[in-house]
């Protein structure tokens, strides 16, 4: 069996996050491991506290992982402040990982600020060029490219801009603000969009984190890139047209949907 490991925050609510990350990755087939960043108390309304863990003890998770079931994958979700990247980029590159995809999480979907600035500058400076990919949405994308993004067009220009200053594949996600469902990658110079099937769901709490797990469950099973990502479009949209509706805010997508045992 392949394997996959986690470096992200806990979402209480079950929907976003580590949580997301081993649904997702367990739906894959892959045995899913984590290194927890951060203990959330979230629902679907929004983040109500952020409990960071120390650098030392995410050390300690993330070579207990390492020294033991080496990760064929790795998804990186959300790293709330620098000390933390710090400690991911020098164990990550200590052991040679593999295949890392980096959700570069700075807003969840209810709005709440999750990651400060000094974080995703060492993630840029320091992780990105041995990422296989990131996955930025469209505000994360402006940030990153420094540019506004209104069109396909300037999601291709960003895009470009990113893959060149960062030197990785980038994952322009569209999302409803800019280009429907459609997402865009760029790989060494070559575009290639990926025209998903919008949904008519508003229970999105979680879909960045689901699309990167689903991503690295992909590579960790020896998929290239380009099919990775269209495998992982397909789950997800799959996922979300299952039309699971928990909660009072933007709720969760049944991960598990194509699981079921007998009664």
């Amino acid at each position: 069996m392949k394997t996959a490991l986690t470096i992200a925050g806990s979402d209480s609510s079950g929907g976003a996050g580590v949580q997301a990350d081993i649904k997702t990755m367990s739906a894959h087939g892959v045995y899913a491991m984590s290194a927890i960043t951060a203990l959330t108390a979230q629902n679907t309304t929004g983040v109500r506290g952020i409990y960071e863990v120390t650098p030392e003890f995410l050390k300690m998770q993330t070579d207990a992982v390492f020294e033991d079931i080496y990760p064929d994958a790795v998804k990186i979700g959300m790293v709330s402040s620098a000390p933390l990247a710090e400690v991911i980029a020098e164990r990550l590159i200590f052991y040679g990982a593999k295949n890392i995809v980096i959700d570069p999480v700075m807003v969840a979907t209810s709005g709440s600020n999750l990651t400060d600035n000094d974080a995703i500058s060492v993630l840029r400076e320091r992780l990105f060029p041995r990422a296989a990919l990131i996955t930025p949405n469209i505000p994360e994308t402006e940030t990153l490219s420094g540019m506004k993004i209104t069109s396909a067009a300037d999601m291709e220009k960003a895009g470009a801009k990113i893959c060149s200053q960062c030197g990785c594949a980038v994952l322009v996600k569209g999302g409803h603000s800019v280009n429907d469902a459609s997402d865009l990658l760029c790989e060494n110079g070559i575009f290639t969009w990926f025209h998903g099937e919008r949904i008519d769901n508003p229970n999105t709490h979680g879909t960045g984190c689901t699309l990167s797990s689903a991503i690295a469950s992909n590579l960790a099973k020896g998929y290239a890139l380009a099919d990775a990502v269209k495998r992982a479009k397909e789950y997800i949209s799959a996922a979300l047209a299952d039309g699971l509706n928990l909660g009072t805010g933007s709720g969760p997508m049944n991960h598990m949907f194509a699981v079921s045992l007998p009664c």
